[in-house]
C-alpha cells in the first residue's frame, strides 16, 4: 500500500467503467502481491548509533501536521490549510550526533557564536523506490535550495548500495542523502549518515536498545542522553555569557562554571508530544543528580493548592506571568545555590553566591535571599512582550525592613510620592528606569519602569491559570511568534501579529524536574521554524 500509487490512482476514478475498474482491481492486487513479497518498512530506532546526543523520533508525520494546522490559532490566520495526507503513516527519526561552533563577527569590535548541529535523519516514506529518489531530488532539493539561498548544485552517484546526493551552496554549505530502498538518509554532515549505516551493517549499537526509548500513544518523542546534556550545557554556558554581562570576568565566570553546574547536576532528559483538546501537550522530564533532587524535592515545596484569592493582585495581568507559588521561597532558592555549589569548586560557590544577586537586578532587587524572605512566599514576575528587560515582580510585604534593605539603593535613596486615588507609594530611580509602587495592602509593583506603567487595562481570561495551578511554578503568556510557524508551512492572510498562548507547570520530585506546558503548536513548532532559518 504505497502513498505515491494511492494518492495517484486511488482518489481520481470514481467514474471509471466496470471495465477498467476491473482491471485497475486485478493490477492493485497484483503490486499489494509483490510488496507483500518484498521488504517490511524499517524499523528506524535499529539505524539510529547507540551514542546519539540527542535522539527525535515521530511515528506519524501526517499526525504531527494535522495536530498543528487543526489549531484555531493557525487556521484563523493562514490562507489556506496544506493538505499533508501523504505523510500519514510516514515516519522520521532523527539524531544528533555532534555540535559545530563557530563565531560569526558582526561588526569589526563583535561577534556571535552559532552553533550547528551535526544531525542525520531517517526517513521511511512507505513508498517505491523511485519516488523515493524522486521526492529527495525534487522536494527535498528544492526545500534545500530555499534554505541555502538558491543557486545549489547538485550532484548524484550511486553509492553505498543506493541513490546518493550532494547539494552544494554557493557559500560552500553542503546536504548530504541517501536513498535505499523506501528509506531516505538525510543530513547535514556526511559521517552521520555513514554512522547509521554501520549501525545497520551490525558494526555499531543501536539506540534500540537504550530502555529510555519508549513507546507510547504519541505525536513525538526525544531523549537526551547524559553527553548530550554535557554538550548542551556548554552551548548554554557559551551563549549565557556573551548576553548577561559586558564586562569580561563576568562572562568568564557564567562560561566556565554554569556548564559545570548543568553537566554534574543534570543526567539526561526525555520529551513527549500528544494532542489534547487545548493543545499540543509537551511533558519533559529532567533526570537529576539524585543527591541533589532529593534535597530539591524537600525545599521546593507548593505552598496552599490552589491561591483563595487574587485581591492583592491589584494590576492588570498581560505578556508572561509566572506565579511561584512555594511554602518557604528563601529555603528553596538558598537549596538550589548549596545544591549548585556542591558540584563545583569551592571556590567557585563562593563566588556563586554573590553572583546570584545579579539575577535579581532587572527587578531592581540588590539582595535576592533578603528579599525572598521579607515576602509571602507566593510571588509573580510579569514580562511583557518578549524583551527580557521589560519585566516586574509582585510581592506582598511581610517584613517591610528587609524589604527595604534587600532593594536597589538607588530606590532606598529615592523620594516617594502619593499617587493614584488608592493611596499609592511611588518611588523611582534617578535616572528613571526602576520604579516601586507599594500599595496599602502591602503589596508591591517593583521593577522596570515602564513595564509597570505600560501595564494593560484588562486582564486576559487565560491568566486565572496560574492562581487554580497547585504546581510549585506556573506560566501563562502571550506570544507574538506564532507566525513564524504559520509562513514556514503556509500563507498568512492577516497582517497583524499572530498571538497564541501556553501554560506551564512546573514540579520537583526525587527524580527531578518534571515540566508540562500546553500551547497551540507546541516545541513541535519551534522545530518547524528552524526549517526557515539561514543559519
Amino acid at each position: 500500500d504505497k502513498h505515491g500509487f494511492r494518492k495517484r490512482f486511488g482518489r481520481n476514478n470514481a467514474r471509471t467503467d466496470a471495465k477498467y475498474l476491473s482491471v485497475f482491481i486485478c493490477f492493485y492486487l497484483w503490486l499489494i502481491f509483490l510488496t507483500s513479497c518484498g521488504s517490511k518498512p524499517a524499523d528506524l530506532r535499529a539505524l539510529i548509533p547507540a551514542d546519539s546526543l540527542v535522539y527525535l523520533e515521530s511515528n506519524d508525520l501526517g499526525a504531527v501536521m494535522n495536530a498543528i494546522t487543526e489549531r484555531p490559532a493557525f487556521r484563523e490566520a493562514a490562507k489556506t490549510v496544506p493538505d499533508f495526507s501523504v505523510l500519514n503513516g510516514v515516519k522520521l527519526a532523527v539524531a544528533v550526533t555532534g555540535f559545530e561552533t563557530k563565531e560569526l563577527p558582526v561588526t569589526d569590535e563583535n561577534s556571535v557564536l552559532s552553533f550547528t548541529p551535526h544531525f542525520v535523519a531517517v526517513l521511511e516514506t512507505n513508498a517505491w523506490n523511485f519516488q523515493a529518489v524522486s521526492f529527495t531530488q525534487d522536494k527535498l532539493g528544492e526545500f534545500i535550495n530555499q534554505v541555502y539561498g538558491g543557486e545549489v548544485l547538485l550532484e548524484t552517484s550511486d553509492k553505498h548500495d543506493g541513490k546518493y546526493f550532494v547539494w552544494t551552496s554557493k557559500d560552500g554549505r553542503k546536504a548530504f542523502a541517501l536513498v535505499q530502498g523506501s528509506v531516505v538518509f538525510f543530513g547535514n554532515d556526511e559521517t552521520s549518515i555513514e554512522k547509521c549505516l554501520a549501525v545497520k551493517r551490525g558494526e555499531a549499537d543501536s539506540i534500540a536498545k537504550n530502555p529510555k526509548i519508549t513507546d507510547g500513544d504519541r505525536l513525538a518523542f526525544g531523549y537526551v542522553s547524559p553527553e548530550g546534556i554535557a554538550q548542551i550545557a556548554n552551548i548554554t554556558g557559551l551563549s549565557m555569557a556573551s548576553s548577561i554581562s559586558e564586562e569580561a570576568e563576568v562572562k568568564t565566570f557564567v562560561a566556565r562554571v554554569l556548564p559545570e553546574i548543568l553537566r554534574n547536576s543534570l543526567r539526561e532528559a526525555t520529551w513527549t508530544a500528544t494532542k489534547g483538546e487545548e493543545g499540543i501537550i509537551d511533558s519533559y522530564s529532567i533526570a537529576m543528580n539524585p543527591e541533589i533532587a532529593a534535597v530539591l524535592s524537600e525545599t521546593i515545596v507548593p505552598g496552599s493548592k490552589a491561591a483563595e484569592s487574587r485581591s492583592w493582585v491589584n494590576v492588570k495581568l498581560s505578556g508572561t506571568v509566572t506565579r511561584y507559588n512555594l511554602r518557604d521561597a528563601r529555603l528553596a532558592w538558598r537549596s538550589i545555590l548549596l545544591g549548585a555549589g556542591k558540584v563545583i569548586d569551592p571556590t567557585s560557590a563562593r563566588l556563586l553566591v554573590a553572583f546570584a544577586n545579579s539575577l535579581f537586578e532587572p527587578y531592581g532587587i540588590e539582595d535576592g535571599e533578603k528579599f525572598l524572605s521579607s515576602v509571602d512566599p507566593e510571588i509573580l514576575t510579569v514580562r511583557l512582550g518578549e524583551a527580557d528587560e521589560n519585566v516586574f515582580v509582585l510581592a506582598k510585604v511581610k517584613d517591610p525592613n528587609a524589604f527595604e534593605q534587600s532593594i536597589a539603593k538607588e530606590l532606598r535613596d529615592a523620594k516617594g510620592e502619593s499617587a493614584g486615588p488608592a493611596g499609592e507609594f511611588v518611588r523611582r530611580t534617578s535616572d528613571g528606569d526602576f520604579i516601586l509602587v507599594s500599595e496599602t495592602t502591602g503589596a508591591v509593583k517593583l521593577g522596570d519602569a515602564d513595564a509597570v506603567q505600560n501595564a494593560p487595562e484588562t486582564t486576559g481570561p487565560g491568566y486565572q491559570k496560574v492562581f487554580e495551578s497547585d504546581a510549585a511554578a506556573a506560566s501563562y503568556g502571550v506570544v507574538t511568534s506564532a507566525g513564524q510557524v504559520i509562513t514556514t508551512i503556509a500563507e498568512l492572510k492577516v497582517e497583524r501579529p499572530v498571538l497564541s498562548n501556553y501554560f506551564t507547570e512546573t514540579r520537583i520530585n526525587r527524580n527531578g524536574v518534571e515540566r508540562r506546558t500546553v500551547s497551540d503548536f507546541g516545541f513541535i513548532g519551534w522545530i518547524i521554524t528552524q526549517f526557515a532559518k539561514d543559519e
